[in-house]
């Protein structure tokens, strides 16, 4: 995808079932946002692990419109210009404060979500960093975040089982796929 269109995050570039770029893009919000069944958009998400095996994960803000309270790991839209890579590396350092620009991911893992009947058609690439951060470099975004943990594999198993943990089979087939 070029990356000459101007950056907004008012809009989504839109992309088709083999994950090809169309050069056509939508609002992510309102009127005229909706998917049709062929229409593709990029989520990112980043799974970010400590030196000691714990994985910073985050808590949404109840306002939010999709899963409010629900736990999950750092991630969101590509905004119309952006790569997914781009995407992760932004949604990280904006809910959490921790960089991952620049870190080479232990693995990436994609998959593709089908939901014709509720338009949330998208590729979504889940990026793996191992870095050495302190929890005190933690900053989380007050409108997107209300809380963070870092969370061993077996504490996010248990969240999913009590409470649901966004994307955790997603994760689970990603770490899988390490092995």
């Amino acid at each position: 995808m070029p990356r000459s269109y101007e950056y907004t995050q008012e809009r989504i570039d839109i992309y088709d079932r083999d994950r090809h770029y169309t050069g056509r893009s939508k609002p992510r919000h309102g009127e005229g946002s909706r998917l049709s069944p062929d229409e593709y958009m990029l989520y990112a998400l980043a799974l970010i692990e400590n030196n000691s095996g714990e994985f910073l994960i985050t808590q949404r803000t109840m306002d939010k419109k999709w899963a409010p309270g629900a736990w999950e790991i750092p991630g969101g839209g590509a905004d119309s210009g952006e790569t997914s890579r781009e995407a992760a590396d932004r949604e990280a350092y904006e809910e959490t404060g921790i960089r991952v620009q620049g870190v080479r991911p232990v693995s990436v893992y994609t998959y593709r979500n089908d939901d014709a009947e509720g338009g949330d058609n998208y590729f979504c690439d889940i990026y793996h960093f191992q870095l050495d951060f302190k929890p005190g470099q933690v900053r989380v975004e007050a409108d997107e975040v209300s809380s963070w943990k870092l969370a061993s594999f077996s504490e996010i198993t248990r969240l999913a089982q009590c409470d649901g943990f966004l994307h955790y089979k997603r994760i689970c087939e990603a770490l899988g796929a390490e092995k």
